[in-house]
């Protein structure tokens, strides 16, 4: 479920409403369109119980953690949807976690404008991640070799829980109920830390840096296109970048074009250049052709989030039927749908794209640990979708997709 945020206009100050995954911020008082960034995960914090003074909260922080976890094992590829929160500073008496009141509240984004104090986090990322995975067992686990785990999609963002000393003692700030004695926390530091200003959200106006011109894509995406001059911009810490894109020619009976990253590399671990290299290597149950043997090996991965089972299966067919696309340069067209897994996301799922994609896993699974890839080009190429009543079709590929696990995915 997603978590509603409310946004400040920068240019009217008007009260936004957003959803976690929306990073386009449209404000429908003064018009004004802006990308928000940030240098690290985006950071909320859950609303004071109305009889709790502003002035006296003091905010801990926990790590959210909603994704996909894969783990690849001897005995097939596992996958888990994980929506979590973990505590990420050890202070005692808090909540090891805050259960489903991101979900059910309303959070504010917290900004210089704060007068709340900020326990420091002493926990790594790292460290919350692994307690998903065990909190979805997949870890290693007695008589199961793994070899592979991946996180896909995944959204990390902090979300501060505030507390209130009163009565010698400390308060969920939320609930109002009493958490733990103050004399059970001596040394342990209560005063906290003033608002880091690397954690200020910043506007981006969503303008074409080669034309200028107004850019589009949805209030969910990780890349918007221009019109005027068919260019494509990827949106990250650092600004707007520029994406290599392409298009495979679809025709008049086209309803919508789902996009994909095509990664193509080398894996030297296991001799896999070609695409006629990859044939040969996973066992495929058909014959190289003699020209595979010049075309690279490219990886497709769904640039959207889908349920991990499908997105498994869509890359898996994209990969093993890409000698059949022919794309070209990439041109503002109607119904691009939005891209919502970024490239970087993306590369990491090529492993699994491997896995998914093998004939032959006892081939193949053990050397995962030892793949790495070289020579890596990336690029956007939007398919040709066709509506087929309940499904979405792509025939060069053989993808079939519901209809309604496509909309499912933009809220994964």
């Amino acid at each position: 479920m997603d978590i509603r945020v409310e946004q400040g206009c920068p240019q009217c100050g008007a009260a936004i409403i957003l959803a976690e995954t929306e990073r386009l911020l449209t404000c429908a008082f003064c018009g004004t369109r802006n990308y928000l960034q940030c240098s690290g995960p985006f950071r909320y914090a859950l609303p004071l119980a109305p009889n709790q003074p502003q002035a006296a909260s003091l905010l801990a922080p926990y790590l959210r953690f909603r994704g996909t976890i894969f783990l690849v094992t001897d005995q097939g590829i596992e996958h888990r949807v994980v929506d979590t929160t973990q505590a990420a500073t050890p202070m005692p008496g808090l909540p090891p976690s805050l259960g489903v009141r991101p979900q059910a509240m309303q959070l504010s984004r917290i900004d210089r404008k704060t007068a709340s104090r900020y326990l420091p986090q002493a926990l790594k990322a790292s460290v919350i991640l692994e307690k998903a995975a065990a909190i979805s067992s997949l870890t290693a686990q007695s008589g199961k070799d793994w070899y592979h785990r991946a996180y896909i999609g995944e959204n990390l963002s902090y979300i501060y829980l505030p507390l209130v000393t009163k009565q010698q003692a400390l308060f969920d700030g939320v609930t109002s109920s009493r958490l733990i004695d103050l004399n059970d926390l001596a040394g342990y530091p209560l005063e906290g830390k003033a608002f880091d200003q690397a954690w200020e959200v910043r506007f981006l106006a969503t303008l074409c840096p080669q034309c200028g011109a107004g850019l589009d894509g949805a209030v969910d995406c990780q890349v918007m296109t221009c019109a005027t001059c068919q260019t494509a911009w990827a949106f990250g810490p650092d600004g707007l970048t520029g994406v290599d894109w392409w298009l495979q020619p679809g025709n008049a009976d086209t309803s919508l074009y789902l996009p994909f990253w095509k990664i193509t590399a080398h894996i030297p671990a296991l001799q896999i250049y070609s695409f006629a290299d990859f044939v040969e290597r996973t066992n495929q149950p058909f014959l190289s052709r003699p020209e595979w043997r010049e075309q690279a090996m490219s990886f497709w991965v769904p640039a959207v989030k889908l349920r991990p089972k499908i997105f498994l299966q869509a890359g898996r067919q994209a990969t093993l039927n890409q000698w059949q696309l022919k794309a070209e340069a990439g041109r503002a067209v109607p119904n691009l749908f939005p891209v919502t897994l970024p490239a970087a996301e993306a590369r990491q799922a090529v492993k699994l794209m491997l896995a998914a994609s093998t004939a032959s896993p006892r081939l193949i699974y053990p050397h995962l640990p030892q793949v790495q890839l070289t020579e890596v080009s990336i690029q956007l190429v939007y398919l040709p979708i066709f509506d087929k009543g309940p499904d979405w079709i792509q025939p060069e590929t053989g993808i079939v997709i519901a209809k309604n696990i496509l909309r499912f995915g933009r809220s994964l």
